[in-house]
């Protein structure tokens, strides 16, 4: 699965995981970013989500596009050990895309265009 983060230069997009929990026991799982650009991606609200039993979780995943060439990375979900049951490792991949560029501020300056 791959996850955009599309919009603006210097914009800041947060995009959500969805996780959910079918079986009968508790889930838990650590985040973890790699990658070329993983230092680029954050986990605004934690790396770890448990999720009960039938029930969903959310990781949130946060990024500042800084660059206009794409920034890619990974995110791993990793299975921890609760009640004795373990759950999938998934992975994600994320990408990164400018759509527009809007200027930060203007300056205006007058200057002659030439000089002897």
């Amino acid at each position: 699965n791959t996850i955009e983060f599309s919009g603006a230069l210097h914009a800041t997009i947060v995009k959500q995981v969805h996780l959910k929990n079918p079986s009968n026991n508790t889930l838990a799982y650590n985040a973890i970013l790699v990658g070329r650009d993983a230092h680029d991606f954050s986990l605004p609200k934690g790396n770890t989500v448990t999720i009960p039993s039938g029930r969903q979780g959310f990781v949130s995943v946060e990024f500042t596009i800084r660059f206009l060439h794409p920034a890619e990375a990974v995110l791993l979900l990793i299975s921890n050990k609760v009640d004795g049951i373990d759950g999938a490792t998934m992975t994600f991949s994320l990408k990164s895309e400018v759509r527009t560029i809007e200027p930060l501020g203007m300056v205006k300056c007058r200057s002659p265009c030439y000089e002897v």
